[in-house]
């Protein structure tokens, strides 16, 4: 029975990777995915999903409006479907994760979506808090503190290592403008050792 799946993280987690393993293993099994990622972050090429540890996919994209239903029928009227894996899914709207319901319930294909829980001011992002409310399964992916506890919550810093505590909701960056901590270093402002 196909479900609506949404494992989370915080920054660094390996979230791209577990999707890509996992579209790696529907294809050793001659099964047909398809993959979307988060048009606004175009760090490595828009329609890209890439992990840290190098490896890459091409995706889809989708946008605020875009309508993944339908999107995904498209896909299914060119060839079979046998999963979809959303990549960046914290910047999914309410609407488009009730789309994503929509195909796990009325065509029967699994969504696997990967995503962040909450920005670097510990509020959750919109499809994030859909995708808690409305998934079937949920699973966390963990990752270290630079204290060695886990991470649950993402820092954004400045060039100097500093945590910032002000700003839009969403801007696309990396390592050099994200880190993962522990909600005790979180609070603390603690975000590690100084750069130099």
């Amino acid at each position: 029975m196909a479900k609506l799946y949404f494992h989370y993280s915080s920054m660094n987690a390996g979230k791209s990777t577990a999707l890509l393993q996992a579209n790696h293993n529907y294809g050793e099994r001659g099964m047909a995915t398809v993959l979307f990622t988060a048009k606004l972050d175009d760090r490595e090429g828009v329609g890209v999903i890439r992990s840290r540890i190098g490896i890459d996919h091409q995706a889809l994209v989708f946008a605020e409006g875009d309508d993944l239903l339908k999107m995904a029928r498209r896909e299914r009227e060119r060839g079979p479907v046998d999963c979809i894996l959303i990549d960046e899914a914290q910047f999914l709207t309410k609407d488009q994760v009730g789309q994503l319901a929509d195909l796990v319930d009325s065509e029967g294909i699994p969504v696997l979506a990967y995503g962040l829980r909450t920005d670097f001011l510990g509020e959750t992002f919109e499809g994030s808090r859909y995708l808690m409310a409305w998934a079937d399964e949920i699973k966390e992916i963990k990752t270290i503190c630079h204290c060695g506890k886990k991470a649950t919550m993402n820092a954004r810093i400045d060039a100097t290592g500093k945590m910032e505590t002000e700003g839009a909701q969403i801007e696309i960056g990396g390592n050099e403008r994200y880190v993962s901590l522990c909600r005790s270093c979180y609070s603390k402002g603690n975000t590690g050792p100084a750069l130099s």
